[in-house]
């Protein structure tokens, strides 16, 4: 409700732009008495890409027309109550009628009326109290953006103004000339009369035609002179106007692609495009305002033309007011949603193009259909130079043609390919050692559309960001490298796909960071201690000091192409197994930080030796893809000392059996989680609940339980590790007996 209270204090265009959302599709006494309820919802849960979601809307739906009628049955003992009851109970029935059939469409409109009421009072804000804005300059940079809006619309105005004074004193010149054929037809008619009459009528008719050819000379001049300066203004206005596209074009929505793309390596979302298609609105409004005053003009000079400079300069704004309004279209078709980066064959994927300036321009009342099409890198470059490809491309995708639809209540254009999938692709000569999952493609999307009545024709395309096919789940892992290394390397306005073979180690530091905060759902990222450890492992180095890979670069290969030393795996496999193996099996542990992790075997050691016997941690394993290990200190049985023991690495596979919490208590031998945590206080919650009872057919549900056993070195390997094998051949034994009937198992025993 804190929101309605603030956008109702809204004052001048603010508030009007905040009543214009409301109407007969979203009442505004709706806003006003369910405003706490409205803004309580979780109208951002839902997707409105996703059909799936289409009950939590439809549930929204309901609620909101429930609370309407139970805000009605509360009026009566209220003033004027009984007409608010039957206003509300109208309401209700209007928008179960209207949005019923959609209720996505619901989620739409309240979503766009509460981020726009927001981004209203924020600027509202803003304006008041400059200095109270984000540190990073945002508020600045909206504000003056307004204020060019603002000096733009005055400048239009203005030139509309004298356009008006232009039209008018031409219309009185062409009077006046009217005036003027006029006397000189009576002075040619004088010939048929009396010679005495006509010398007398002559001589006025002449000082007339003199005096008024004069004012016309005159006028002639001044006319010219007004459109030699409208002119000049239209072009001071054409200047300023391809200025602000350039800001918002090319700084903010450029900003905008960049966000969507480090989006893709699990960077904060990219931020809604209303505030975009608002600013791309306006310029496109106030480009084909001046546009059709400069066409007006050259109507005006065809009407009566006056030899001068005026018509190579208003042919020369033509072209330049044309080019500025291309630029807007062209660069306005985006991709809202982009296609999954990795992207896997006969596979249905989805994707959402938007056109910012399609409501305003009116391209909707003959909706265009979008084709998407998947092409080569090489394809690419040759369409971003305008070279003929020949309708060239990739592969198939099927169901690659959307219409564009229009959404009345959000006023956006946007075509929602929702059941695509790759067919089949077709691959390109690979150089040296790149392999299948380093060829990059990209699905691109065009259209064509016509403006102001077929007066302008576009022919609109739109890259998405680079796309790795794969025809193997196993490829996942390797695409992913790919793509995030271009996600988080590419420089904007590069020829495709072109990014870094190297980059320094901290800004690999970033975007691994980046990478792994967003797969394991956590605010807790990786430390200076664990890049350090990562560090080591990239570079074979043995430095603990973070300052010696500040100005290290680590290249391509490095990455993910050769195989660390001693290993059959790269180090990006390494990491991305930690990732899967957290994100599916050990987020929760993480996040408390019961998980050190990237640590060696020697840390763990010199960390534990210090520590009372049973003190563990886990660490991941440095031999495995995706394993983690539990180090502990203990008595060596076979000798008078005290030494660290390693379990065998745990995988996904091993947690999908029994999860790590059963497994630390399982093991009585562990009792402290490093430094000095008792282990029940950190992993009892996350514990399975004892199960003894028997289920409906008779069988008792099996459980494993974990055993390690110090007696004698038969379960260590040469590195002092245990090896669990026979401890879960001794588990699969229970399980067995376990799943015979129960009266099975007691007559065995009884016998």
């Amino acid at each position: 409700m804190a929101l309605w209270i603030q956008a109702q204090q809204l004052q001048g265009d603010a508030l009007h732009q905040m009543q214009s959302l409301y109407g007969q599709h979203f009442p505004i006494e709706v806003r006003h008495y369910l405003a706490q309820w409205l803004e309580a919802q979780p109208w951002d849960a839902v997707d409105l890409e996703n059909q799936q979601d289409e009950f939590k809307a439809k549930r929204l739906l309901d609620g909101l027309i429930q609370e309407l009628q139970r805000k009605a049955e509360h009026q009566m003992g209220e003033d004027d109550g009984f007409l608010l009851k039957i206003k509300l109970g109208h309401y209700a029935t209007q928008l179960k009628s209207s949005y019923d059939p959609c209720p996505l469409e619901l989620v739409r409109c309240v979503k766009h009326i509460l981020y726009t009421e927001q981004r209203l009072v924020q600027e509202a804000s803003n304006a008041s109290s400059p200095g109270s804005g984000p540190v990073d300059g945002t508020p600045q940079r909206y504000q003056q953006i307004n204020q060019t809006f603002e000096e733009l619309r005055v400048m239009t105005h203005d030139t509309e103004n004298d356009l008006r004074k232009l039209q008018h004193s031409q219309e009185y010149l062409i009077i006046q000339y009217q005036e003027s054929l006029r006397i000189q037809a009576q002075l040619s008619s004088l010939a048929s009369i009396p010679p005495a009459e006509r010398v007398q009528r002559e001589s006025g008719l002449q000082s007339r035609k003199s005096t008024l050819e004069a004012w016309l000379t005159r006028e002639a001049n001044t006319l010219q002179k007004y459109r030699q300066e409208l002119a000049e203004k239209h072009q001071r206005t054409l200047a300023l106007l391809r200025k602000q596209q350039t800001v918002i074009v090319d700084d903010e929505l450029i900003q905008w692609k960049r966000r969507q793309q480090l989006t893709g390596n699990g960077g904060p979302s990219e931020g809604g495009l209303d505030i975009l298609q608002a600013w791309c609105e306006k310029l496109a409004d106030m480009i084909w305002q001046n546009r059709q005053q400069i066409r007006r003009v050259e109507h005006l000079t065809q009407q009566l033309p006056i030899p001068g400079p005026t018509e190579e300069l208003l042919t020369e704004l033509n072209a330049t007011v044309t080019d500025i309004i291309s630029a807007l279209v062209t660069s306005t078709f985006i991709i809202e949603k982009q296609p999954p980066q990795v992207l896997k064959t006969q596979t249905k994927f989805s994707a959402t193009v938007r056109l910012l300036v399609g409501g305003k321009l009116n391209v909707h009342m003959n909706p265009p259909q979008v084709k998407a099409t998947i092409v080569s890198e090489q394809q690419a470059k040759a369409l971003l130079k305008n070279e003929n490809t020949r309708n060239e491309s990739s592969g198939e995708i099927l169901n690659n043609n959307c219409v564009m639809e229009y959404h009345q209540t959000t006023g956006t254009l946007s075509a929602h390919f929702r059941t695509m999938s790759l067919k089949r692709i077709k691959r390109s000569d690979r150089r040296g050692a790149e392999s299948v999952t380093e060829e990059k493609f990209t699905v691109l999307f065009e259209s064509q559309f016509s403006v102001g009545g077929n007066e302008l024709v576009f022919h609109v395309k739109t890259l998405s960001l680079p796309v790795v096919v794969i025809v193997h789940g196993s490829q996942d892992n390797n695409a992913t490298a790919t793509v995030l290394w271009d996600n988080a390397f590419s420089e904007p306005g590069r020829v495709p796909f072109v990014v870094p073979d190297k980059v320094l180690w901290p800004q690999l530091c970033e975007a691994l960071n980046m990478k792994y905060k967003s797969e394991v759902h956590s605010d807790r990222g990786l430390s200076e201690d664990n890049l350090v450890f990562l560090a080591q492992k990239a570079f074979s180095s043995s430095s603990n000091n973070p300052e010696d890979y500040c100005n290290m670069t680590i290249t391509w290969s490095q990455f993910n192409r050769e195989s660390l030393p001693g290993r059959n795996f790269t180090f990006w496999q390494w990491f991305d197994g930690v990732i899967e193996l957290m994100k599916k099996h050990l987020k929760s542990h993480w996040n408390d930080g019961a998980i050190l992790g990237f640590l060696n075997k020697q840390q763990a050691q010199d960390m534990l030796m210090s520590k009372p016997n049973g003190t563990f941690l886990l660490r991941f394993s440095d031999s495995e893809i995706g394993g983690i290990t539990i180090a502990w200190v203990a008595e060596n049985p076979n000798k008078a000392e005290r030494m660290v023991w390693n379990l065998m690495p745990f995988t996904t596979k091993d947690f999908s059996i029994r999860s790590l919490a059963d497994r630390i208590s399982d093991l009585n031998h562990l009792l402290f989680l490093y430094p000095n945590q008792p282990k029940e206080e950190v992993f009892s919650r996350y514990c399975t609940p004892p199960n003894s009872k028997a289920v409906g057919d008779g069988y008792v549900k099996p459980e494993i339980k974990q055993v390690v056993k110090v007696e004698n070195d038969s379960m260590l390997d040469t590195e002092g590790e245990f090896d669990l094998e026979e401890t879960m051949d001794m588990a699969r034994q229970v399980e067995e007996f376990l799943r015979q009937p129960m009266e099975t198992q007691w007559s065995g025993q009884q016998s």
